[in-house]
């Protein structure tokens, strides 16, 4: 756990580099160009997609991966990001998980191989980056070993109640201010990067609290001991946010640091919310992290059903601050296995997006062809159509 005392001294040594970063902001808006799109120093686009739960039967056939990377690398892709942490389990025998009480459940391949190997392995081949994702953050379903073995870990609203309802379904919350949740993800993090030969590590927009979380007796406890007062009644008073905001980037700093620690060249990764829901909803104050040089990629997840919206939230100031530093991208809806998304609506999201200098990430992998009115044929003659040459990237 980071203490106030060392984060607000690793802070403040670098806002000293405020001047400097300043003066690289300062040339980069000199390079605007007049059509529109934002300046940026030259660097490869994302072209990524996530690999999630959905994709599991193609995840645990070594021939299926195999084609897919293939098929990615064919279509001028260059990133893949695999799920490594859904629903309060890893995809991997783990030391760490079975040591907190967590049995050894884990999706093995339908020959007994390791997924994330294989995956990570298999992508290389194709030169295309292996960047697993860290999906569930903070988040847990109810009833998984994880919260029942580890009450004390979880956090809650004021009314004591320690469920909300996402698109995973009802689940509870680690508290990301307890010292041993910390601990936990920073171990399950570290073993993932120094067991597995990735370019990187994903967190999203789970890496963070829904608002009205925090009223459990550690943190009312923590607070009143740094405040001299007890947490607001209102959970979205200014300095309540602010306060559960901060140790949350604490915590991604030390995070960051313990990652760099075992790979310094690794990707670290978020692919959070746009930033006014992100932090107003969720105390992910991610575009600090980006100014804390925390993070070297962002894609940020913009699903919206039309290209006016989606248009109006990647104009966003945040996200053009965001691309002046690190490799920047946003997150496209291809469809739900319940809800088909156009290829021609994909196509004015991309369009959108490269037209302001940025990259993108499609979710998920077999939505890409599958789910959807149109034929595989045409759904893969529409993606080449978007990527007609070939974009690698270099590992850092």
């Amino acid at each position: 756990m980071v203490t106030n005392f060392a984060y607000l001294s690793w802070r403040r040594s670098l806002q000293r580099l405020l001047p400097l970063l300043f003066l690289g902001s300062l040339v980069a808006t000199l390079l605007l160009g007049s059509g529109g799109a934002i300046a940026q120093l030259p660097r490869t686009e994302i072209r990524g997609v996530w690999m999630t739960v959905n994709d599991k039967d193609i995840l645990r056939d070594r021939a299926k991966v195999q084609e897919a990377m293939q098929q990615l690398r064919q279509l001028n892709f260059n990133t893949v990001y695999p799920v490594i942490w859904n629903s309060g389990y890893v995809m991997y025998e783990s030391a760490v998980a079975k040591r907190n009480g967590i049995q050894p459940f884990v999706y093995k391949g339908f020959n007994g191989q390791d997924i994330i190997a294989d995956v990570t392995n298999q992508a290389h081949r194709q030169r295309l980056l292996a960047i697993p994702w860290f999906e569930f953050g903070f988040m847990a379903p109810p009833t998984s070993e994880l919260a029942t073995s580890h009450p004390q870990w979880l956090t809650q609203r004021q009314d004591g109640s320690q469920t909300s309802i996402s698109a995973a379904g009802e689940v509870v919350w680690l508290n990301p201010f307890h010292p041993q949740v910390q601990q936990f993800i920073t171990d399950l993090v570290v073993e993932i990067v120094s067991k597995y030969n990735v370019d990187g590590i994903q967190f999203d927009d789970h890496m963070s609290l829904p608002k009205d979380f925090g009223y459990d007796k550690y943190t009312i406890a923590l607070y009143t001991q740094e405040t001299q007062k007890n947490p607001p009644a209102n959970p979205q008073d200014p300095e309540w946010t602010r306060w559960r905001a901060d140790k949350i980037t604490a915590f991604m700093a030390q995070l960051n640091q313990s990652v760099k620690a075992v790979r310094p060249n690794l990707i670290f990764s978020v692919s959070p919310a746009p930033y006014d829901a992100a932090y107003n909803s969720h105390l992910q104050d991610w575009l600090d992290w980006v100014r804390l040089n925390i993070v070297d990629e962002l894609i940020v997840q913009v699903y919206r059903p039309d290209v006016q919206s989606f248009t109006a939230k990647i104009a966003r100031s945040e996200i053009q601050e965001a691309q002046q530093k690190i490799p920047t991208g946003v997150g496209i809806i291809t469809g739900l296995r319940t809800r088909p998304v156009s290829i021609r609506q994909i196509q004015s999201q991309v369009r959108a997006a490269r037209g302001r200098g940025l990259g993108v990430s499609f979710f998920y992998y077999e939505s890409l062809w599958n789910h959807a009115s149109e034929s595989v044929a045409q759904r893969q003659s529409g993606l080449q159509a978007l990527f007609p040459s070939l974009a690698l990237r270099a590992a850092r």
